[in-house]
């Protein structure tokens, strides 16, 4: 049986993914709060944890896995800036974070629903899949906190 599909599923996931260790890591350099900064950065390093757990299941595989993000995640993170330098500070910075969550959270229940994907392949998606929905925990937590501020 091929494995192309779930090499394709986890290379889009691998992508995405480094997509928010870039969003992470550009987020942490935009905020003011010193704690948002650590914040972001350790979750950079989850994030990048994940991106391991899926290229090593690619390359179980036999695929060889992405080692980019994607221009639209570049445009994201642009667009962050633009937020940004019109004054919209930590707040800003945290919308274009949640937004990303959000972006994320969706290719990963898409790819968790995909029933030709093996699952041995699947429990490692799932696995990845823990950083998102610790990562959205963690930004819905920054919003109310914005919220009440």
């Amino acid at each position: 049986m091929s494995n192309n599909h779930a090499i394709s599923k986890l290379d889009d996931l691998i992508t995405t993914l480094i997509d928010s260790v870039k969003g992470y890591q550009h987020s942490a350099d935009k905020v003011k709060s010193p704690e948002f900064q650590t914040l972001f950065r350790d979750l950079a390093v989850e994030r990048s944890n994940a991106v391991e757990l899926l290229q090593e299941r690619s390359r179980t595989l036999d695929g060889k896995p992405n080692q980019f993000g994607s221009a639209a995640g570049t445009v994201h993170r642009r667009l962050e800036d633009i937020l940004v330098a019109l004054g919209g500070g930590d707040k800003a910075v945290i919308q274009a974070v949640d937004r990303g969550e959000d972006y994320l959270r969706e290719e990963f229940e898409r790819v968790l629903k995909d029933s030709a994907i093996d699952e041995e392949t699947l429990a490692v998606v799932r696995r990845a899949h823990e950083s998102v929905l610790r990562g959205k925990i963690v930004i819905d937590n920054l919003k109310v906190q914005l919220a009440a501020a």
